[in-house]
């Protein structure tokens, strides 16, 4: 899968049209949110092979940064 990059090279962290939530899958299918995936761009621990949106997971949280990555739709 090619993941869609800037100029900059960093991904994106919401789709458009929409600004859906976008979380990333390694490899190893760790899941990491897009500050992560930029932040570490020359760690190829960091390089993911699969993106999608985060439509519904309330439980889905960056496996570096423990951070919550947002849904689409489990919100309050």
């Amino acid at each position: 899968m090619n993941i869609e990059r800037d100029d900059n090279g960093n991904v994106i962290a919401w789709a458009w049209p929409g600004s859906y939530p976008v979380y990333y899958l390694t490899e190893d299918n760790a899941v990491l949110c897009a500050t992560c995936v930029n932040a570490n761009k020359d760690n190829d621990a960091f390089t993911p092979t699969a993106s999608d949106i985060n439509w519904e997971d309330a439980n889905l949280y960056c496996e570096h940064c423990s951070k919550r990555i947002e849904s689409a739709y489990a919100e309050d």
